[in-house]
Order: C-alpha cells, then structure tokens, then sequence
C-alpha cells in the first residue's frame, strides 16, 4: 500500500509539474508580444528621430519635427497596442474572417465581399489629397515597423491571440485605413435593418399599424406610400425567428446602430468666458474598446483625443485652437431596392430602359475546414445584389425578383479620410466646415467649438431623392421606376447646421435636428428624444456653465422616460384595493408600485427601482406586440418609450395594440399592464429572490466589455473579458443600452466607450476616459486599468503640455531613421 501511495504521489507531483512547465511556457509565449516602451528603435522609413512618451495612462504622446513622421509614430503606437484589433477590422473590410474562424462568418464575409469595400478602398485612395497620402502612407510605414520589430525580435506573433488563430500578418496599406473608415459607416448606419423590418412589419400589420411600433418622426412627407403588399401576388405574413446576432457582424441588429451625446456652450453661457465642449460616442461594448487615446504633435501644433487603431486620425478631441465632438446624424443615405428578373433571361434585370445584363464578378472566398467558395458578385445601376439569405431579405422579396442596395458609402470618390485629416489639422471653425464639405460617409454630426463660438453640423451627402420616391427611402422600393433612384447628393449647404444660436449652446443627442420635409429631411429615423429633453433641462437649469457641470450631465442616469411613461402605464394601479397579504403575488405587486410611486426616475446602479421598470416595460411591449407580429418581435426586445405612449395615450387608435388577439376577452390596457408588472416580478424573484428591496439594478445590469473573439472560450474569457456594474439605461444621458434577449436581458452592451469635456478657458485642464484600458493584451495592466475610472464617472486629464506627458511616464519608446 505504502509504494502504490509514493507511486501515485510521484504521478501527481510529475503531472503537476508538467502542467505547470506548459502554463510557464505558455504564459512566457504569451507576453513576448507585451511591447517595452522603453526601448529604442532604428527603423526604415523616418525623416527623422520620433518621440512616443507614455504617460503615467500608457497614452502614447508622439513628438517630431516632420509631420510624416508623426503619423509614423501613431501607427507604431496603435500596432504595439492594438494590432490584433486593428488586423481583425481589416479582415472584416476584406470578408476574410471566415479563413481564421470557418463557417460561422461566412455569410459575414460573403456579404462584405458583395459590398466590395476593400477594392473600393483601394480605389479611394487616388482622390485624396497629396498630403493625406502622405499622412497614410506614413502610418502604415509605422504599422509595418512594428511588425518587423515583432519578426525580428520574436515578439510572440504581435499579440496572443495569434498563437490560436492564423500567425500570418500582411503589411498594413493605406487602402486598410480607408477600408476600416468604411467598416465604421457600416457598424453606425441601421438603415439596411430598418428597411428590411419595416417592411417586414408592413407586411404583417399594415401601413396604419406600423406608425406605430415604427413612428415617423413629426412632420409631413409629400406623397402617400403605397402599401408595400402591392408588389407581392401573395404578401408572406409569418416569418421565422430572429437569428442570433454574431459578435464580429459589422451591421448591427435593428435598432442598436451608433449613438452618441455632443453639446458645446459658447462664452456667453460659460462661468469663466470661454467656450466648453462635451462627447460622448456610443458603440458596442468591447474588451479592448474601439477606442485609443492619443496625442499627436504636429510641427504646427498638437492634437489629442480618441482614435480608432487602423486610422491616422483623432476622430474626437481638440488641438490648442479647436474642440470637435461626434454623434452620428441618422442620414438616411442607403437605399434597398427590389429588382426584377426578366423571365425570359434570369442574367438580365428591368430598368427604366429595358432588360440590362448584370454587371458580374467572381472571387474566391477560403473558409477555414472546408473547400474554398465561389462567390458571384453582381450588380445592377443601382449597386451590388444581395442574396435573399442575408439579414432576411428573402423574405420581402417577391419570386422572379432580387434586391440590391445604393448606398453613399459604397463610391470610389470618397474623400471622408481627407476630410477627417483636415477637421484634426483646422485651426478654426470657419476652417473646420470648409474641411468637412468633402465628407461622405459615415454622416455624423459635428459638434465645434473654438475661442469665437461654437456651431452644430451636420456632414455627409444626402442623396437627392425625387419628390415622387415611392417608399421614400423608408422601405425597399422598385429599383426599375426612375422616380425611386438617385444618382446625385444635394449640397453641403442643404446640410443642417447652426452657429452660435441666442440660446448659447448647440446640442445634440441623435435627436431630430430638420422640419424640412422630404426630400430634405435628412431621416425618418431618429435616436430617441428622451434624453435630449432631458439634456435641454439641464442646460436650462443653470444659467452658465462649468466644465463640471458638462460632466455632471454627461453622467446624468436620469430616465425622462420612466418618469413620462410610468404614470400613463400605472394610472389605474396606483394605490388600488387594501393590502393583500404577505408574499401574495398582490401584495409583492403592491409593495413594487408603492417604490415606483416614490421613485424619481434615476437609473441607478443601487437600487431596485429601474430593475422593476426595466423589467415591467420589457414584459408590457412583448405581451402588446407578441401576438400581432409573432417572430418578428424578436426585433423589438427592448421597450419603445414613443410606442408605449402612443398605446397608452391612444394616439390614432394605438390602444387596440392592448387587445390579445388569440383570446375571446377584450383586454384594456390596465389588465394589460397589471399582468406585465406581475410577470416581471415572478421573473425577477426566480433570479434575484422574493425580497424586492433587496434587488439591485447594477446587478442586472453589467458591462458586457467582452473580447470578440475569446469571450466564451473556457479559462481565457477569465482574463479577456471585463463585467462592471454599471447605472445608467436605455434613455439616459449616460446611455447603456440593454440587450433586451438571452439570459442576461438587462445587460449594458452599448454605451459611451468615450468621454471627453474640454473647458477652453484651461485646455490643459480637460478630461477624458475610455471604458476599457490603452492595451489590446489581455496580460497587459493597461488592458483594464481605465475600466474603473469609466464606471464610477471618473476621468483623466487632457493635456498637451509635453511636461505633464513625461511626468511619471511609464515609458519613452525613441525611434530612429536608419543610417
């Protein structure tokens, strides 16, 4: 007994000290690819001697003396920290995830490869100018340094997630940074989405329903639409259920495209005379963000803000002269449009001039454990072809028919880079908006400040519908009538805008910015106006402003929302019948609308109050919608505050929504409701217990910063993914949209990645944060180490003064040209 006992301690301690050799190894592989910054470099492709101090946030500060130079330095810096990130939103340009992942991006990569984005980026590159040629060039010469340093030196591949997946990295070139900038406009536009579910909706409930799970913003269209029925012999009224988003599709799910916050005050609105910018952009969550802050100091002066790694830019922040802030604009620049076969020649499709051929191309797309794919791409006048299995597009497209998309983003001529170039180098805002007239796409609006004002505009071409457009643009229209095409963009001076308005500030939170009817009505499609409302009464709740104040509104949980819709969805439930007995489902209802009767609307992260609202108008929209549009309320997981009021005030008749169609009863709107709050207090006692006082929201509702590719991967997710509890909500300033599906419905996935206020009267006393950390290295203690600040409202300084950079730096990298 005593020797099979050794025997056995002896496998242990054996096996043991195997595992723990592997994981040494493993983990020695691993940080190789953590870079020193404080080594030196002598690298091809510099004019001259470059500067990257780290300071004490590992924000790489670049100084040089050629302005080349400094892009250089950038692309250096982003590769070191961000080359994993910056090679997979190259792979999603060029529709080739699908070689490191197989099948499950296929359909990804087989509708980017439609879309042609990568040969369109290559094709960009001839209209910009000679100096932001220049300026691209040079950061992938930096980009490309890095990898040389990382082959020579055996750097561990770059960064461990190359250990698991493909170890190849081609050179970095400009049309990547173009193609990356294109990526951008396809994660913030929802337009494709919208017009797919809204004909969809159509389809289900018709044109006078649809108004209202799908209001148009105020104001009047100048023609009536058709019902989109009428191009089906036998419109399909089931569809089938929503198919799970995955985590590397750049088009987000309907109505999660980008969001964001952007307000200025001019001098006559400030407490110290000088103007105050604030902006917050919304994306998707992720671990590392989207974003890395920089400071790039050009000969003439010096920048510093929140980049994107794969682009020369800061896309928002401030030089000495000039504040700038982004919020995307919700321009309806894309069109779908059903095309028809010729019977006779499925190669050939209907235009205003007959039956034309298809224009066709093939490619070849690998996928990874399977044989390579044949894609033929096609396109008509209108633009490229997508197949029916793409974001359910079969489903609203009649037989002998196909559909194809025109979109602003998808031309050659696109001179959005040098644009962006332009507004980061403008020393004005007269500057800045002469910069910005040559922006295409993603539109966004544009949020300006400089010592003598400030001004909202808005950039991109809108395309110039006809008057007589059939669907408008709000839904897939007859690609064959030439009333529904456009083939030119009215004028940036048809682009909103406002400069230095009576009241002092220029805001904007997605909201509405036009009253100009179609075709000049820049969307039908807007982000909620909640939390402008909101904004605005905190902006006229003080008479000037600090940039305390800025962030204090920045931070604001306030839900305008829940304080409007709770006492129209309550109204015959408040303080109704004597106290049911303890533990009763009654009385457990009671006990929740008695805490929402005192509740004061603020979504925070302590208390149980938002969770019970959250939770009861999610249920209220399922149980009002479900029944009428079956599968396809899938779509809509996430209570419409705008819908909920309109059932609720009975807008047009909006409250037969509150009748359940499949029972012989005819339900008000309070059994409607009363059995909503009771099915989401039985939901959220089997997960959080019977004791409603002791819900908390933040516990439902936490930061999903997750890795794209390694968050469910067992051991790994520990390290790659990052959970905070977070307050905040779906109409909120501080905006933290919820999921609204899977297990963890209440989940923040979509929030402020990037805050900034800049107080002009103390530039180097401006603030900014980003939600993860500056690494893309999971190993990294800059992977997260900003996480903590962005969750509890706090922030770093905004400096340019090259003293403060170096101070308590945690490293100078210092490169050199070959001699």
């Amino acid at each position: 007994m005593a020797v099979a006992f050794r025997w056995l301690l002896r496998g242990f301690l054996g096996l043991a000290l195997i595992i723990a050799l592997v994981l040494s190894l493993i983990y020695y592989f691993a940080t190789r690819s953590l870079p020193d910054y404080d080594a030196s470099f002598r690298l091809r492709g510099l004019q001259g001697p470059v500067e990257i101090v780290r300071d004490t946030n590992n924000v790489p500060h670049i100084f040089a003396d050629q302005s080349e130079d400094v892009y250089f330095g950038l692309g250096f810096a982003h590769a070191q920290d961000r080359l994993w990130q910056m090679t997979m939103l190259r792979r999603t340009a060029q529709g080739r995830l699908s070689e490191l992942f197989g099948a499950e991006t296929a359909e990804i990569d087989d509708f980017v490869r439609r879309l042609d984005l990568a040969e369109l980026s290559r094709a960009s590159f001839a209209y910009q100018t000679e100096e932001v040629k220049a300026a691209l060039q040079a950061y992938s010469a930096g980009v490309n340094a890095w990898l040389g340093v990382v082959q020579k030196d055996a750097l561990g591949r770059g960064a461990p997630e190359f250990f698991l997946f493909s170890p190849e990295i081609e050179p970095w070139t400009p049309a990547d940074s173009l193609s990356i900038l294109r990526v951008m406009a396809l994660q913030l536009s929802g337009h494709l989405r919208n017009e797919i579910v809204r004909a969809q909706v159509t389809l289900a409930v018709g044109k006078n329903r649809v108004r209202d799970i799908l209001p148009d913003a105020p104001g009047q269209g100048r023609v009536a639409l058709p019902e989109y029925a009428d191009l089906f012999e036998t419109p399909p009224t089931q569809f089938a259920a929503l198919a799970p988003h995955h985590p590397l599709d750049p088009v987000a799910p309907f109505d999660m495209a980008g969001a964001s916050n952007a307000w200025a005050a001019a001098s006559s609105r400030s407490a110290t005379g000088e103007p105050i910018l604030a902006n917050d952009p919304h994306l998707g969550l992720s671990a590392p963000s989207i974003w890395m802050l920089a400071r790039m100091d050009f000969p003439d002066g010096g920048v510093i803000g929140g980049t994107i790694p794969g682009m020369p830019l800061i896309l928002s922040g401030r030089s000495a002269a000039l504040g700038w802030g982004l919020t995307t604009s919700t321009l309806d620049d894309l069109d779908v449009y059903v095309e028809k076969l010729n019977p006779e020649n499925p190669d050939e499709y209907l235009t205003p001039d007959g039956y034309k051929p298809f224009r066709t191309q093939q490619v070849l797309m690998r996928i990874k454990d399977q044989p390579p794919r044949t894609v033929e791409m096609r396109w008509t006048e209108n633009g490229p072809v997508i197949p029916p299995n793409h974001y359910d597009l079969g489903t609203i497209t009649p037989p002998g028919h196909v559909t194809s998309i025109r979109w602003a983003a998808l031309e050659a001529n696109d001179q959005s880079m040098t644009a962006a170039v332009n507004l980061m180098r403008a020393k004005s805002i007269p500057a800045a908006r002469a910069a910005l007239s040559f922006f295409k796409s993603p539109s966004q609006n544009v949020t300006l400040a400089d010592r003598n004002g400030v001004m909202l505009q808005m950039v991109g071409k809108q395309p110039a519908r006809d008057p007589e457009h059939r669907s408008q643009g709000r839904y897939p229209s007859q690609g064959w009538l030439p009333e529904n095409r456009w083939n030119s963009y009215l004028p940036f001076e048809d682009n909103p805008s406002v400069r230095d308005p009576a009241s002092g500030i220029v805001a904007n939170t997605n909201n509405k910015i036009t009253d100009e009817p179609f075709p000049n009505h820049v969307s039908y499609r807007w982000g909620d106006t909640y939390r402008f409302l909101r904004l605005s009464s905190l902006m006229n709740d003080r008479e000037v402003h600090t940039r305390d104040s800025f962030i204090e509104a920045q931070l604001d949980t306030g839900s305008f929302a829940a304080v409007s819709l709770l006492p129209l969805v309550a109204r015959e439930l408040w303080f109704t019948g004597e106290a049911a007995p303890a533990g009763t489902p009654e009385r457990q209802r009671q006990i929740a609308l008695e805490m929402l009767a005192a509740w004061n609307g603020q979504m925070d992260e302590h208390i149980p109050e938002p969770l019970i609202y959250a939770a009861w108008m999610r249920q209220l929209q399922n149980r009002l919608i479900r029944d009428e549009l079956a599968n396809l309320a899938d779509h809509f997981p996430r209570p419409d505050p705008v819908f909920l009021e309109r059932v609720y005030r009975n807008v047009e008749n909006a409250g037969v929504w509150c009748d359940i169609r499949q029972s012989t009863k005819e339900e008000t709107c309070a059994d409607v409701a009363r059995l909503s709050l009771d099915a989401a207090i039985l939901e959220l006692t089997e997960k959080y217990g019977s004791h409603i006082d002791s819900w908390r929201w933040g516990q439902a509702h936490q930061a999903q910063h997750d890795h794209q590719v390694l968050s469910e991967v067992p051991i790994l997710s520990w390290f790659a993914n990052i959970r905070q509890e977070t307050s905040g909500g779906d109409q909120t300033l501080m905006r933290a949209r919820t999921s609204g599906t899977g297990a963890e419905p209440y989940a923040n996935v979509h929030a402020a990645g990037f805050r900034s206020v800049i107080d002009f009267s103390d530039p180097d006393s401006s603030v900014y944060v980003i939600s993860t950390g500056q690494s893309g290295h999971f190993l990294s203690r800059h992977y997260d180490d900003l996480a903590g600040l962005w969750r509890r409202g706090e922030y770093i300084l905004m400096s340019l003064d090259p003293d403060l950079a170096r101070g308590g730096a945690v490293g100078i990298n210092h490169l050199l040209p070959t001699e």
